[in-house]
């Protein structure tokens, strides 16, 4: 009887399911997805509390415990003694970045086999932290074998992998298609007819809520529907009154997935107004286009208009600025047919380049430097 050797994995990221964010979701899926074809480990922290070993949907994850986060990063001590005692006898290192924990861990440990980067953001904010921590992340660089990006954008808008541009491959993130049924609206688009746009994402700095909101003040014929939740919830809701569209714009809050397809699925266009390349992809651009529905963006020097395609599949407009948007809102009331139009290029865009299949295949393949 043949014995089919898997290759050992072990896949590090500062937080792991149930806690939920971009990348968090990114990890989830590499680890379930190819866990039939490797032995997959993932390292992770808590956000808060003791350590926690467990099985999640048959992958082995280990939580390091944490006192809590600072600048939104677990302090975690037992993450540096499980990191060294799980990178024994691994044949692949996958380290998520940015993670300050793992860039101090791997500079202190030797590991003989590949080191796979994938690359989501640039620190953009903690630029006292960032300019500490960037002899490691150059450390981290070096060492790798491979580093994985999601689109173009992130390398042309990053310095610090200019150095290591030959290193660098192109792996988009993927959405499981049959869970995104085209919705069929029995009307057919009406010119200046009250759209519903939507919002899906933290209310924080970098997502640009209240450009949004200043611009959907300068139209008419748009409703918005707002959801997510954090510390500038309260600031919005201000603004909104101040503004005097209470009755045009809903927030939602934090949803489930059920509720956030179903919003997606109706809503006219998907908006991710970011002002910050701490917005390095949106994920949330793919599931809209799924869903067919055309979406507005903004320039950033990240992968963020690398997604949706200008004039194709949406409008991007120059981030921070209210008139642009604005703008881009009353032209989609305006534009009935291009409105459908583009919302079923969106789709053929997922198809072509934005599937779940594609992204395994493809970090397979860099699994074993077969890209």
């Amino acid at each position: 009887m043949a014995f089919k050797y898997k290759m050992k994995v072990l896949q590090v990221n500062k937080l792991y399911y149930p806690s939920l964010g971009g990348i968090e979701v990114i990890v989830q899926d590499i680890a379930e997805g190819l866990k039939s074809l490797t032995k997959m480990t993932v390292l992770a922290c808590q956000e808060k509390g003791k350590t926690e070993i467990s099985i999640i949907n048959d992958v082995c994850v280990y939580k390091a415990g944490s006192f809590g986060k600072f600048y939104s990063l677990p302090i975690s001590l037992s993450f540096f003694y499980f990191f060294k005692k799980l990178l024994k006898n691994q044949d692949v290192l996958h380290i998520h970045l940015p993670f300050p924990l793992v860039n101090i861990a791997l500079f202190t440990n030797k590991f003989r086999g590949r080191i796979i980067i994938s690359w989501h953001s640039d620190i953009v904010r903690q630029k006292v932290g960032a300019f500490f921590l960037r002899p490691l992340i150059n450390n981290t660089l070096k060492r790798a074998d491979l580093i994985v990006v999601a689109a173009k954008g992130t390398i042309d808008g990053s310095p610090y992998l200019s150095e290591y541009r030959d290193k660098c491959i192109i792996i988009p993130y993927g959405v499981k298609l049959d869970k995104f049924q085209l919705y069929h609206n029995t009307n057919f688009p009406v010119k200046n007819c009250v759209l519903k746009f939507i919002f899906i994402g933290r209310l924080v700095y970098y997502k640009g809520c209240e450009v949004l909101l200043r611009a959907l003040a300068r139209t008419e014929n748009a409703s918005l529907v707002i959801i997510g939740d954090g510390y500038l919830a309260a600031r919005l809701k201000e603004v909104t009154s101040e503004l005097n569209i209470v009755d045009r714009v809903q927030y939602l809050g934090s949803v489930s997935e059920e509720e956030k397809h179903r919003q997606l699925q109706m809503c006219d266009v998907f908006i991710l107004p970011s002002i910050e390349k701490s917005e390095a992809f949106g994920i949330v651009q793919i599931e809209a286009m799924a869903y067919g529905k055309p979406v507005i963006n903004t320039n950033l020097m990240s992968g963020v208009p690398d997604v949706s395609i200008h004039n194709e599949t949406g409008l991007t407009v120059e981030p921070n600025d209210i008139d642009a948007l604005a703008k881009a809102i009353k032209w989609f009331v305006q534009h009935p047919n291009e409105r459908k139009t583009m919302g079923l290029n969106a789709r053929k865009r997922v198809e072509e380049y934005f599937t779940y299949e594609r992204e395994m295949d493809g970090i397979l393949k860099v699994y074993k430097l077969n890209p």
